[in-house]
C-alpha cells in the first residue's frame, strides 16, 4: 500500500510516500513545500506541487494532527465529524491545528476516493492516570472545559521508545523509558510497560522544558505581571513566552542551539542558555526516575538531540545511572504515522 503523509504548518508542508506491505515498509519519496502564502498561493498549489512529482497511485493518505484533545484515543479515519472537532481545539493549538485542517481539506478534494487518517500528537498520552494530568486548579474546570495534561510530540516518543525497546531486544512491556525529544519544540516522557506515564508539556504545547522560543515552566503570577509592567494585553504576554521566550529569550542571541554552542566560549548568556536548558532536563529525568522506580534506558531524539551528542552526555552527568543504557535515536514520526494509517485502513 502506497500511503501519503502530510505534516503541515502555516506556511509550509512536509511529506513522506511509503510503500507498506506487511512486514515491508520502503520510503519511496520525501520532500518540503515552503513559502506558502508567498511564492506558493495556498495549501491547495503546494499539495499540487507535491503531487504532480508522484508517478504513483497513492491508496491512503496519513494527517499529523497536532491536538486531538481528550476525545481521540487512536488515530482514525478523517470524517465530518473528525473535522469539526479538530477545528474545536484549534483554540488549544492555534499554530499547528489550522494549517493541518486546511491541508485535510484540501487533499479530500484533490484525492476523494481514498482513506485518509488523522493521527495525534495526544492520543499517546490518553491513558494517562489522572493524578499525571489534572491541575491543582478547581475541578469544575475540568470538567467543564477540559483543562488538563495533554502531551504533544507522541507520535515520536511512541516511535523512539519502539526502537529502543529493539535495540535493547527486550519487550517495551518490561521496560522503563524516558524519551527526550529535542528541538526548537521540546519534550520530556516517562514510557512504562509501553505507556506514557507523564508528560513535560501540558494543556499547551507552553509548558515544559526550555525550548527555541518557548519559556517552558514558570511561575503563572509571572503573566499578570509582565502584562502590568509592560503595559500589554494577553495576546501580546502570549506572544513573549511563545515566541520571544526560551533559548532565544536568555541568550539573545539566537534559538538555534548551535549557534549557542558556537558562541558559548565567549559569551555568558549563550553558556547561561545551555545551562539553564540542560537544568531542566536533568530535573525532569531525575523526576521520571522517581515516579517509576527504575530507569532501562534514556532516549534522546530530535535536531537537538540526535545532534549533539557532547551536551547530551553533559545532561546526563550524575543524573543518570551507570547502568542506564543512553541511546540517540532519529526520530521517524512520518514512518509511524504511515503504520498507522496502514493499519487503520486494512482494518
Amino acid at each position: 500500500m502506497e500511503i501519503l503523509v502530510l505534516n503541515s504548518g502555516s506556511s509550509s508542508i512536509k511529506y513522506k510516500l511509503f510503500d507498506i506491505s506487511g512486514h515491508e515498509e520502503r520510503l519511496l519519496d520525501k520532500g518540503f513545500v515552503e513559502r506558502i502564502g508567498d511564492k506558493i498561493k495556498d495549501h491547495r498549489e503546494g499539495l499540487n506541487i507535491i503531487l504532480d512529482k508522484m508517478d504513483t497511485k497513492i491508496e491512503a493518505v496519513g494527517h499529523r494532527v497536532v491536538h486531538g484533545g481528550n476525545v481521540f484515543k487512536v488515530s482514525t479515519v478523517i470524517d465530518a465529524r473528525t473535522i469539526e472537532i479538530i477545528g474545536e481545539f484549534s483554540e488549544l493549538a492555534p499554530l499547528h491545528n489550522p494549517p493541518s485542517l486546511l491541508t485535510i481539506s484540501e487533499s479530500m478534494k484533490i484525492l476523494p476516493d481514498i482513506p485518509h487518517v488523522a493521527v495525534f500528537d495526544t492520543s499517546f498520552y490518553q491513558e494517562m492516570p489522572a493524578h499525571a494530568y489534572i491541575y491543582a486548579i478547581p475541578y469544575r474546570l475540568y470538567e467543564q472545559y477540559k483543562i488538563r495534561r495533554y502531551g504533544f510530540h507522541g507520535t515520536s516518543h511512541r516511535y523512539v521508545a519502539g526502537q529502543a525497546a529493539g535495540i535493547l531486544k527486550r519487550p517495551i512491556s518490561e521496560l522503563c523509558i524516558i524519551t527526550c525529544h529535542l528541538g526548537n519544540g521540546c519534550s520530556i516522557t516517562a514510557v512504562k510497560s509501553g505507556r506514557a506515564i507523564d508528560t513535560s508539556m501540558g494543556f499547551t504545547p507552553l509548558e515544559g522544558l526550555v525550548m527555541g522560543t518557548c519559556s517552558g515552566d514558570i511561575d503563572p503570577a509571572i503573566i499578570p505581571y509582565i502584562m502590568e509592567k509592560e503595559n500589554i494585553d494577553v495576546d501580546a504576554a502570549m506572544d513573549l513566552l511563545n515566541k520571544k521566550s526560551g533559548l532565544l529569550g536568555i541568550s539573545g542571541i539566537s534559538n538555534d542551539m548551535r549557534e549557542l554552542i558556537k558562541a558559548k566560549d565567549t559569551d555568558k548568556r549563550a553558556r547561561f542558555a545551555i545551562d539553564i536548558f540542560s537544568y531542566r532536563i536533568k530535573k525532569y529525568i531525575g523526576s521520571y526516575t522517581a515516579i517509576m522506580g527504575r530507569v532501562d534506558a534514556v532516549v534522546f531524539t530530535g535536531g537537538i538531540g540526535e545532534n549533539q551528542p557532547e551536551l547530551m552526555k553533559e545532561i546526563c552527568h550524575d543524573v543518570v545511572a551507570h547502568d542506564v543504557k543512553v541511546l540517540i535515536i532519529p526520530t521517524d514520526e512520518e514512518l509511524m504515522i504511515a503504520r498507522d494509517t496502514y493499519s487503520i485502513v486494512k482494518g
